[in-house]
């Protein structure tokens, strides 16, 4: 959005949803083209978002092990939310929504529901390219975008 409304980027696909704001309303970007370069992030870890999870764990629920499209993902908190678990790398995992509904608010351990890895900090330089293999995973708003 910030690209967006600086005028650094151009809006090509939203999402049918609006974001709000005091005075206005603006249909969410789903797909932007940059008006000039702008530098990738220093090396080190990425930036935490719900995109950059599903990645990490290559869109697998970390507990049934199945590979599903990124629309029918969920975020998972390993130690719950309520519990007093925190929204960061080591304790957010992808998880399919029937496993999530499952594990509700109890730990792997005592849902019976071990994960596939403990989870871990993205380091930035780990991006992988999209290629014929992959490229179903990603939002189908941006296929026609991705040219392999």
């Amino acid at each position: 959005m910030l690209l967006w409304v600086q005028d650094k980027a151009d809006v090509l696909e939203s999402h049918s949803y609006q974001i709000k704001s005091a005075l206005d309303s603006f249909p969410l970007p789903a797909v932007l083209r940059l008006k000039t370069y702008i530098k990738p992030w220093a090396k080190g870890s990425a930036r935490f978002s719900r995109d950059n999870v599903f990645f990490r764990d290559d869109y697998i629920c970390q507990y049934c092990r199945k590979t599903f499209p990124h629309s029918k993902l969920t975020l998972d908190h390993v130690l719950p939310y309520s519990r007093g678990g925190k929204k960061d790398w080591t304790n957010i995992v992808t998880a399919c929504r029937p496993c999530n509904h499952k594990k509700a608010n109890k730990t792997p351990e005592e849902a019976g529901m071990p994960l596939i890895k403990k989870p871990k900090i993205l380091k930035q330089q780990a991006a992988k390219p999209i290629t014929k293999k992959n490229k179903h995973l990603v939002p189908d708003i941006w296929q026609p975008y991705i040219f392999i």
